[in-house]
């Protein structure tokens, strides 16, 4: 499990990416043309921070969300573009270079019309019953299915669910099989289940557009209509039993661990055997099912349903997972709902982006190493492990002094801060694509070996242990992590970049913003889903009942807090679901204040910019988060993802902070103080 730093990489939501207007610096390296200084930092700190910037930085049309996280990508994009569009390089470059050449071609992809989906087609038009779905299923499963290598990108597109390889909850070092929920076109189950207008109007446009998917693959009007209501019957029947996503924050919720025949039996249609057979997959005996009623449910949709219409299921997670590769009208239709209905994204991105995205996806180490040698120094690395080493130990001096918590429990806490792994820039050792055929005449063809190369990868490792050095992000991604069985913290040089960090800036910016983000990811190990894995990774309750319980008190001060925030107008935050990632930035900017003033802090006095070395460190943090965005994408995320919107995630922790009160002189009675302050760390 990760808890990642920024949004729009861990929802499973398209990212943005687009060209802003660069803000002037200070001195200091703070954007004073970001600031509005007409604001009142006690009343608004963000948009004292960040007015400048959201004045200078209209939503372009062919964004869903536009702020500094897509600025960083942006830059990256140019420099991986670069890369991709050299004449020539050799051995796995090249590969990544045909792989975007390839997707690039629209022309022929559009010449070829639905030739290279024919044969998967016909497979599933010959599907004649259930007994047969087992072969079917694995087959789609390999080829037609993302299971990116990236554990902080991309939806997967399974039918029905997934088999994947991942640690066993209980012991973290050993691969074990999990069987666990997909199926769903819609970004989650509250779109199948929500009544509101909103909710109806978009389950309709839903409709209506998978019924014009499949009958661009070649059903009737009238053919693709009954199709259509069928996929909307069989996807809300599975939605209405998953899990909501606050729920599965508890990793205690999705540790079930059963044996083969136990899966067997809780799915008496469904073979099984010659599915992992099928699949590749090496033997096991026991798996964890991560949410065992639905997968009961899978079976009863199996027992009770037309095969027509489960025909009509497959045909159309076929074609949505195969849409990028598909001629000019089906990416049109995808965007049609998808970008512009369900997230207000006017104008579609141009073809390169989508196409350096994938060819990032799936042969990032190739062309990650590349992006390292032109975009991260080894003074970065450096530098950023001081850093990390300093934020560890204000951490360790927060833990040592939290009243609440007592000897045994702070004991453990310790014992598991001591142990956390640091994965900075890019890993030790490159993986290599030596077996895996890229043709430029081919893009539809590639998308498919691709994923089976990686859907195979990910399956070799059941029964293996784990393998701590192997990264689970490409080294241009644009996000931090920490990961939960792995007891790790992850930055890729592709986030260590302006403004987030920059070498020669003033320390105080550089903590609030980098350091800031290093908190945050500390600060996962132990907020209310990271405090239940051990210092090894494994789910483990590791507190006392009396520690848990007081514990929980301060938790839950923070998701009432932040369910009190609306977005969009109307839509209120779920503060439990964005409890882990409200708990980390809390942390994450207490615990960069502490390591800046025990650090570098006591020897900068002086005000630059007109701010003081503390004041710089919080405008540093605020200038993280300056974005805009459509309401349609902000409720979108508001129902989807664990981050809050970023207004909340600068003035929610800002206004916890007595620290901040002070830096800036704020009233008792202002704002950006709360009379009943949150903490947890």
């Amino acid at each position: 499990m990760r808890r990642c730093l920024i949004a729009f990489v861990c929802a499973a939501l398209p990212a943005a990416a687009a060209v802003g207007v660069a803000q002037p610096r200070g001195p200091a390296g703070v954007e004073v043309g970001s600031l509005d200084r007409s604001a009142d930092p006690c009343v608004d700190f963000y948009q004292f921070a960040c007015g400048g910037w959201m004045a200078a930085n209209p939503l372009p049309a062919d964004r869903q969300q536009w702020g500094r996280p897509q600025e960083v990508r942006d830059r990256n994009d140019a420099i991986l573009r670069r890369i991709l569009e050299r004449r020539s390089a050799s051995g796995d470059l090249a590969k990544a270079i045909d792989y975007y050449a390839a997707c690039l071609d629209t022309r022929a992809i559009d010449a070829k019309g639905l030739a290279p989906l024919r044969p998967d087609l016909r497979r599933i038009d010959h599907l004649r019953d259930t007994r047969a779905l087992a072969d079917l299923l694995a087959h789609l499963h390999t080829v037609a299915a993302a299971n990116p290598p990236s554990g902080l990108a991309a939806t997967s597109t399974f039918p029905f669910f997934q088999l994947v390889a991942r640690s066993d909850p209980t012991r973290a070092i050993d691969q074990i099989a999990w069987a666990r929920p997909d199926a769903l076109g819609l970004p989650d189950r509250e779109y199948y289940t929500g009544t509101d207008d909103r909710s109806v109007k978009l389950r309709a446009a839903y409709r209506n557009h998978v019924a014009r998917m499949l009958e661009l693959s070649g059903m009737t009007p009238a053919e693709s209509a009954r199709a259509a209501d069928a996929v909307l019957r069989i996807e809300t029947r599975l939605a209405m039993v998953l899990l909501d996503r606050a729920a599965v924050r508890d990793p205690n919720a999705l540790t079930n661990p059963r044996t083969f025949a136990e899966l067997q039996a809780l799915t008496p249609h469904f073979d099984w055997k010659r599915y992992v057979q099928a699949r590749r997959a090496p033997p096991f005996e026991r798996l964890n099912v991560s949410q065992p009623t639905f997968l009961a449910e899978v079976d009863r949709v199996l027992a009770d349903t037309r095969i027509g219409d489960i025909r009509s299921y497959l045909r159309w997670h076929l074609l949505h997972s195969a849409a990028t590769m598909l001629p000019t009208v089906f990416g049109e239709a995808e965007f049609a709902f998808f970008s512009r209905a369900l997230l207000g994204q006017q104008e579609p991105q141009p073809r390169w982006r989508l196409c350096l995205a994938q060819t990032d996806e799936h042969l990032g180490d190739a062309l990650g190493k590349a992006f390292v040698e032109d975009a991260f120094r080894p003074a970065a690395k450096a530098d950023i492990l001081a850093m990390v080493g300093r934020l560890k130990a204000a951490l360790r001096e927060d833990i040592q002094r939290a009243a609440w918590m007592g000897d045994e429990t702070r004991r453990a806490a310790l014992q598991k801060l001591d142990a956390i792994e640091n994965r900075i820039g890019y890993p030790d050792t490159w993986r290599e694509y030596t077996s895996l055929q890229i043709s430029r005449a081919d893009a539809y063809g590639n998308l498919q070996r691709v994923r089976a190369a990686e859907n195979g990868r990910d399956l070799s490792h059941i029964g293996h242990q784990t393998d701590l050095t192997d990264w689970l992000v490409t080294p241009p991604t644009v996000n931090a992590a920490y990961i939960s069985n792995r007891n790790t913290i992850l930055f890729p040089a592709g986030i260590l970049q302006p403004p987030y960090y920059e070498a020669a800036r003033d320390a105080a910016v550089n903590y609030g913003a980098a350091g800031a983000f290093i908190g945050h990811e500390l600060t996962h190990g132990f907020d209310d889903s990271g405090r239940k894995f051990d210092a090894n990774g494994n789910v483990r309750d590791w507190w006392t009942a009396a520690d848990a319980k007081r514990f929980d008190e301060r938790a839950s001060c923070v998701a009432s807090q932040y369910s009190e925030y609306v977005v969009a107008g109307d839509t209120h935050i779920n503060g439990r679901l964005t409890l882990g990632e409200n708990t980390a930035d809390n942390g994450g900017l207490r615990l960069a204040l502490m390591a800046y003033l025990a650090g570098p802090g006591p020897g900068a006095t002086t005000a630059i910019d007109g701010l003081t070395p503390e004041q710089r460190v919080f405008v540093g943090y605020g200038q993280m988060y300056c974005a805009t965005a459509t309401p349609e994408y902000e409720r979108a995320q508001t129902r989807t993802n664990s981050h809050a919107a970023n207004r909340y995630r600068v003035n929610g922790v800002v206004s916890n902070m007595p620290e901040f009160q002070r830096a800036f002189a704020c009233k008792a009675d202002a704002p950006m103080v709360r009379a009943n302050a949150c903490r947890v760390w």
